[in-house]
């Protein structure tokens, strides 16, 4: 029987989600065919999506009605206005609604959603949308118990004088938008990046310079790929409940590939495309079949080596 990483069977019978300890929900029972399905609590992992808020690409291609805005044209990908696109001021007023909705949703034991570990797309937009839905970061290296901020205002915690650990936040190549073909899905230079971004976590990036980005659009079988190794980096964190801030499209890769045996109304929940600053919550579950495997930093495709052979020249030394 084939499983999923979120722990769906694919079988006659559906999958059910499981829950996490604290929520008074954390089992799931019935035989295989009653359309439930059940976890063991520390195989499981709450993961956050949040596609990243409105960007002046998104407007443009509203405006024009066409991605024909995104195309580089004449001139490099890195030249163009949209090239890794920032969010605009309507962006910015969608995550800092999101952050006030979670700072009222319970989770666990509190009035508010805390997250311990927030991983990031590299590219501009994700990394403002992360710091206006989320706050700073702990600082990279600083313990939790040495970084201490007011829980939300208006929370009862708040009212008591609680407080919390902001997360880390970690950039992760592998969340990135799809990339190529599109200027907006380019990003800067991890350099130029993290003067902007100063307490972002970018020890686990590989390259400096962009090394994804071309005018050939990432294929849809290679972006499938890297979503699911996503789940497998994700799977070997520690941290029990995680926000991730990526993209449509990613994402679109990502659960068009679960779900084949939940209800349809479920399914198309799961799989349809999700809207700016948008936030969609799953279980993730591991089946244990690929805990313990070593994930590989993601690498730009190798060309094929030349089938080219060259005979040898014997230079005859001079005297």
């Amino acid at each position: 029987m084939a499983t999923s990483f979120l722990g769906l069977k694919k079988s006659s019978s559906s999958g059910a989600l499981n829950a996490m300890e604290g929520d008074g929900f954390e089992y799931s029972l019935g035989p295989p065919d009653s359309g439930f399905s059940i976890f063991l609590a520390d195989r499981t992992k709450k993961i956050h999506f949040i596609r990243h808020a409105e960007g002046y690409h998104n407007l443009a291609t509203k405006e024009t009605g066409s991605n024909d805005c995104l195309l580089r044209g004449d001139e490099p990908a890195a030249a163009h206005h949209l090239y890794d696109s920032r969010l605009t001021a309507k962006g910015i007023a969608q995550a800092e609604a999101l952050r006030t909705h979670l700072a009222s949703r319970p989770s666990g034991a509190r009035s508010f959603t805390a997250f311990d570990l927030v991983v990031v797309s590299p590219l501009t937009r994700t990394m403002e949308t992360a710091l206006h839905v989320f706050g700073q970061p702990r600082e990279p290296g600083k313990p939790a118990f040495l970084t201490h901020v007011d829980a939300p205002k208006n929370s009862p915690e708040y009212a008591s004088g609680v407080k919390v650990a902001p997360p880390r936040f970690v950039v992760r190549e592998e969340c990135r938008e799809r990339w190529g073909h599109y200027v907006c899905d380019g990003r800067r230079s991890i350099s130029e990046i993290a003067k902007e971004f100063p307490n972002f976590d970018f020890s686990e990036m590989v390259h400096d310079e962009d090394v994804f980005y071309s005018d050939e659009r990432e294929s849809d079988e290679h972006c499938c790929d890297r979503a699911v190794r996503f789940l497998q980096w994700l799977n070997s964190r520690p941290e029990k409940c995680i926000a991730v801030v990526t993209h449509s499209s990613f994402l679109r890769h990502l659960f068009g590939q679960f779900g084949e045996t939940l209800k349809a109304d479920d399914r198309d929940n799961l799989q349809r495309l999700a809207g700016n600053c948008e936030l969609r919550s799953v279980v993730l579950c591991s089946h244990g079949v690929k805990d313990g495997q070593k994930v590989d930093p993601l690498m730009p495709p190798v060309a094929n080596p030349s089938t080219v052979r060259m005979g040898s020249i014997y230079m005859q030394p001079i005297a």
